[in-house]
C-alpha cells in the first residue's frame, strides 16, 4: 500500500451572538419562529434599501481574532460575493475579501494527548443566507420554499491553514475552537441548530504524487467530521493506489449512508467576482477598542485546562473533560473552595453530576444543586458519616429537589455503622447463613468475599462501612482457617 500524506484544512462558520442582525434591526432569534416573519427590506436586498453595520457584530468578530492570536487588520472593508441560489435573495452575499478583520492567527489543542498547533489564515465577518424548506405545514405537498428568517444573521468564518493531518485532528482542532467561541460568549457553538457549521478542505499526496483539494460540506457534528473525513481519506487513497484521478470539487456528506457525495466542481475566488460593496465604506478600527476587548479576554480553554493538570494535579484527560463546559470548569473550582480534594471533586463532577445531569436533561446552571451543595455532600462522604452509594442517592435527591445533604440524610435516617463491634456481630450472622461461600473463600476464591461484603451490605440496608466491613470479613475468616 502506498504512504499517502493527508493534509487537511477547516472553514467554521460560527453565527455571532447578537439580538440583531448584521445590516439591520430585525431579531436574531429565528429557531422556530414562522418562515419569513423576521425580514425587511434590508435584509430582504430590496431595492432602495441601505445596510447600516451593527457595531457589536465588529466587537465579538474582533474578541474571537484576538483570542486567536490574530493580527488586527487597521483597515477593513467589505465586498460583495456573488453567486445565484434560491435562498440568497439578493443575489449576492456580503463579505469580507481581501482585507478580513484578522490574520495570520494560531489555535492550539490537544489531539490524542498531543499538543498541536494549526495556524488560522483569516478571520472575516459575513452575513449568512437564507434557507430551502422541503416540508412544513405551509408547504403544498411536493414542494420546496424560501425561508429567509435567516438572510443578515452574522458570522465570522475561521479559516485555518491546511496544518492538520488526520480526521482526528481536524476533529479536535474543532471542539477546541467551539470551546473557545463559546466561552469568549462570541457563539453559542450548537452545531445542531446551525450556530456553528464546518466545511473541510482534504488531499492526499505521495512523494510522486501531488494532492487535489476536496471540499466536504454537511458535517453539523464532530462525529460527522470525524466520519466524514475518515471516509474520504479512504476514497482518496483507494483511487490513487489504482491510478485513477481524483477530482478537485465539492462533495457533501450523507450522515445516514455514510459517504461523501458530489454535488458541484470547487468554485474559486474568480468565480464570485468580488467587488467592494457600494453602500459601506472601508472602516478603521480604533486601538481604543482592540485594546479594550483584548484586555477582557477571560482565561481561554487550552490556557485553563493546563493550569488544571498543574494546579490540581489531574490528567489531561481529566482537564479536559472539565474545560469542555464553562460553566461545569467554574462549578469544579467553586466547589473546591469549600472542599480543597481536587481528584475527588472531579471524579463527582464527571460521573454522578454528569449522569444526573443527562438523566434530567439540563445543564449545570439550571440544576438545582450548587458547589456549596456538593462539596457538603462530599465531605461527609470522606468522613465517613455515610458511604458512597448513599451519597449516589442522596445527590439524586438534590438534583431533584434542591435540598441540602444533611437534611436528605437526617430525614432518611441515614447514618454509616462503622461500629466495630455491631459489625462484628452482623459479620458473624452473615457468616453463618453462608456456609459454601465461606469455604469457597477459604478455598481461594476472591469472589466469594465480594459476595460476602455484598451481603453485609443487603443486612445494614447499605449502611455498612465498606472498608471497615471487608477488613472484618477477613479478620473473623482468617480464624475459620
Amino acid at each position: 500500500m502506498s504512504d499517502f500524506t493527508t493534509t487537511i484544512g477547516l472553514e467554521v462558520h460560527c453565527q455571532l451572538l447578537t439580538q440583531a442582525k448584521m445590516f439591520c434591526r430585525c431579531s436574531t432569534d429565528y429557531i422556530g419562529k414562522e418562515p419569513n416573519t423576521l425580514v425587511c427590506p434590508v435584509c430582504l436586498g430590496l431595492p432602495g434599501s441601505l445596510p447600516v453595520l451593527n457595531q457589536k457584530v465588529v466587537e465579538l468578530a474582533l474578541r474571537a481574532a484576538l483570542a486567536l492570536h490574530c493580527q488586527i487588520l487597521p483597515q477593513t472593508l467589505f465586498h460583495r460575493k456573488n453567486y445565484f441560489y434560491p435562498d440568497l435573495p439578493k443575489g449576492y452575499q456580503i463579505s469580507q475579501y481581501n482585507l478580513p478583520i484578522g490574520i495570520d492567527g494560531f489555535l492550539e489543542f490537544y489531539s490524542q494527548g498531543v499538543r498541536k498547533k494549526a495556524r488560522i489564515r483569516r478571520i472575516h465577518i459575513e452575513e449568512d443566507a437564507g434557507k430551502l424548506v422541503h416540508e412544513g405545514a405551509f408547504l403544498p405537498p411536493g414542494t420546496s420554499g424560501v425561508d429567509c428568517n435567516r438572510c443578515g444573521i452574522p458570522l465570522v468564518e475561521i479559516v485555518t491553514e491546511p496544518d492538520l493531518s488526520s480526521p482526528e485532528e481536524a476533529r479536535d482542532c474543532l471542539m477546541m475552537l467551539r470551546n473557545i467561541v463559546c466561552y469568549l460568549e462570541v457563539s453559542d457553538g450548537n452545531m445542531e441548530e446551525g450556530s456553528l457549521r464546518c466545511d473541510a478542505n482534504i488531499s492526499l499526496s505521495s512523494s510522486s504524487l501531488t494532492g487535489v483539494k476536496v471540499e466536504v460540506k454537511n458535517m453539523n457534528s464532530f462525529r460527522s467530521v470525524y466520519r466524514a473525513l475518515s471516509y474520504e481519506v479512504e476514497r482518496q487513497r483507494k483511487l490513487l493506489e489504482e491510478g485513477k484521478p481524483v477530482f478537485q470539487e465539492t462533495r457533501h456528506w450523507d450522515e445516514i449512508k455514510g459517504v461523501t457525495v458530489s454535488a458541484r466542481g470547487k468554485e474559486e475566488a474568480e468565480d464570485y467576482r468580488y467587488f467592494p460593496d457600494p453602500d459601506l465604506l472601508p472602516f478603521s478600527l480604533k486601538t481604543e477598542m482592540i485594546e479594550e476587548i483584548k484586555s477582557g479576554l477571560l482565561e481561554l480553554p487550552l490556557e485553563k485546562e493546563e493550569r488544571f493538570m498543574t494546579q490540581y494535579e489531574l490528567s489531561q484527560g481529566e482537564a479536559e473533560i472539565l474545560v469542555q463546559d464553562r460553566e461545569i470548569a467554574d462549578f469544579f473550582e467553586d466547589t473546591l473552595r469549600n472542599f480543597n480534594k481536587p481528584r475527588m471533586v472531579c471524579n463527582w463532577i464527571v460521573t454522578e453530576v454528569f449522569r444526573n445531569l443527562k438523566e434530567l436533561g439540563t445543564t449545570i446552571s439550571r440544576a438545582k444543586i450548587t458547589p456549596s451543595h456538593l462539596a457538603e455532600l462530599l465531605k461527609m462522604v470522606d468522613r465517613k458519616e455515610i458511604s458512597g452509594t448513599m451519597a449516589k442517592s442522596v445527590l439524586e435527591e438534590m438534583f431533584t429537589s434542591g435540598a441540602r445533604a444533611r437534611e436528605i440524610v437526617t430525614r432518611r435516617g441515614m447514618a454509616l455503622i462503622n461500629d466495630e463491634k455491631e459489625l462484628e456481630n452482623i459479620v458473624k450472622e452473615v457468616i453463618e447463613k453462608n456456609p459454601q461461600s465461606v469455604a469457597d473463600y477459604l478455598s481461594g476464591k476472591e469472589k466469594a468475599l465480594q459476595f460476602l461484603i455484598g451481603q453485609v451490605m443487603k443486612e445494614t440496608r447499605g449502611q455498612a462501612d465498606p472498608e471497615l466491613t471487608r477488613n472484618i470479613l477477613i479478620k473473623v475468616l482468617s480464624s475459620e482457617e
